[in-house]
């Protein structure tokens, strides 16, 4: 199943999408008729989930009969809006990066450890939304198309072999990052966490629609000019290790968000560097996740 945060009629709630007819169920009505609370939103969902529920909603979305709601009457929201926690990231997880970025955040051998950083985001936003510029800030946004994981249950000390069960579903994400603050201040958090930096979406994906280990194209247009082209079995570090190694000795909570990095072709990539302008179109697509499109403010 899809699981999607969306407003509709001055609502904001959760539905599940169908991308055969490019409709959106409700979730309320699931819930409804297990006689159970409706889920607030997307965490509050997550929170309560498991493979009961899982296999109970696949058979009521089959053999419901009533009319969804066409996606073209919605404004898709990112999934998780709140974040609980800041949304962890990986650094430095594609060998290409890592390349065309020499020199500019730190060593550039493929690293012997996962690299990580969070950013806050509180909210996030969706595909559709505005990216804001903060000139007095910065002067150098760019764009990072990452796979975005999104832990289903509480775990600590999880083994490899055992990650994917503590697993939610897929986002698409935009690591959207201000170069000169994360240049300035070192430390990448404040370079990070502007706000509206931060777009994932259209939708979370849950774990059973995509096979594991995951091996998905991975790509980021400007203004339909191709920038980024990879694909996720290019993670130096992949899902199942990141779980593992992230959990030993810290819990990792239901909702919580892993962007699991960037390959090649950000806009520091270039030279000379092609960083975001006003009015540009940033086009992010992982392959069975979806797509996601963010536009700087003019």
């Amino acid at each position: 199943m899809i699981f999607a945060t969306y407003s509709y009629q001055g609502n904001t709630t959760i539905g599940i999408v169908s991308l055969e007819t490019n409709s959106l169920t409700p979730i309320g009505g699931f819930f409804s008729a297990q006689n159970l609370p409706v889920p607030k939103d997307m965490n509050a969902l997550i929170d309560y989930y498991d493979d009961s529920i899982h296999l109970k909603m696949d058979r009521w979305i089959k053999e419901r009969d009533s009319s969804p709601i066409p996606l073209t009457d919605i404004k898709l929201e990112a999934p998780i809006l709140y974040p609980k926690r800041n949304v962890i990231c990986l650094g430095k997880n594609y060998a290409d990066h890592i390349k065309e970025i020499r020199g500019y955040a730190g060593p550039s051998d493929i690293p012997e450890y996962p690299i990580y950083f969070t950013k806050s985001a509180y909210p996030c936003i969706g595909t559709g939304d505005t990216i804001l510029k903060h000139e007095n800030a910065t002067g150098k946004i760019d764009y990072e198309v990452e796979l975005g994981v999104v832990i289903g249950k509480r775990g600590i000390n999880i083994p490899e072999d055992e990650a994917e069960s503590y697993i939610f579903g897929y986002t698409v994400g935009n690591d959207i990052s201000a170069r000169d603050l994360q240049k300035q201040h070192v430390n990448w958090f404040k370079g990070k966490s502007l706000q509206s930096h931060c777009s994932i979406g259209p939708w979370i994906v849950h774990k059973s629609l995509i096979p594991f280990p995951v091996k998905l194209d991975i790509k980021s247009w400007v203004n339909h000019e191709l920038r980024q082209d990879s694909n996720t079995e290019n993670l130096i570090f992949d899902i199942p290790n990141i779980i593992s190694d992230l959990s030993k000795g810290m819990e990792l909570l239901p909702g919580d968000i892993i962007l699991t990095g960037t390959p090649a072709g950000v806009g520091l990539g270039f030279d000379p560097p092609k960083y975001l302008k006003s009015g540009d179109q940033v086009t992010c697509t992982i392959e069975k996740v979806g797509t996601l499109v963010n536009y700087v403010e003019k």
